[in-house]
């Protein structure tokens, strides 16, 4: 019997998108495009949305091709949602993905986890995963390793360069460690 591949749950600032990119200092093979997703709009609720300025993204064109070279199922785990699809997703030559929705983006958990990691780890429901973010700490290891049955990557990246050749190259062999116990 064929399993399924693991689960890629991406985010898109940090991860995709560097932050902190200061003029002159723009990363290599990047280019700036300007956006304005739904969370971007939401986060302005003192201006009329048509005065709400464009975001400047940064995201790289082969990071879309290099995603799909991966041996995972790609799945959009950031704040963006819906729009990671209509804006992130063409700009780097993604399909559609499917999008893992937020029970509460605004929360703060006591546990001291990211808001994101119990939706993650209901979403992923025991299949194996590798999640990409710039905002995993301890207590979202832990949490995976109490609730999730399952093999899981859980994957910092630097928030000011984003994912680069040696992310695409520990992802890759983490499927194959995976693979190798199974």
């Amino acid at each position: 019997m064929l399993l399924p591949k693991p689960l890629l749950l991406l985010d898109v600032d940090g991860v995709l998108n560097p932050l902190r990119v200061r003029p002159g200092q723009e990363p290599d093979g990047f280019r700036r495009h300007f956006m304005r997703p739904r969370a971007w709009i939401d986060q302005h609720p003192h201006l009329l949305e048509s005065d709400v300025p464009d975001l400047p993204v940064w995201l790289h064109p082969d990071h879309g091709e290099e995603l799909l070279d991966l041996p995972y199922d790609l799945v959009w785990a950031t704040t963006w949602e819906n729009d990671a699809n209509h804006f992130i997703g063409p700009a780097i030559g993604l399909p559609s993905l499917p999008v893992i929705t937020w029970t509460a983006p605004h929360a703060y958990p006591a546990d001291g986890t990211y808001f994101k990691t119990a939706d993650i780890v209901r979403y992923a429901a025991g299949r194996p995963f590798a999640w990409v973010d710039d905002q995993l700490g301890q207590a979202d290891r832990d949490y995976v390793a109490r609730h999730h049955p399952g093999p899981a990557l859980l994957y910092d990246t630097d928030d000011a360069t984003g994912l680069d050749l040696d992310d695409f190259e520990a992802l890759a062999q983490w499927t194959d460690t995976i693979s190798a116990s199974t």
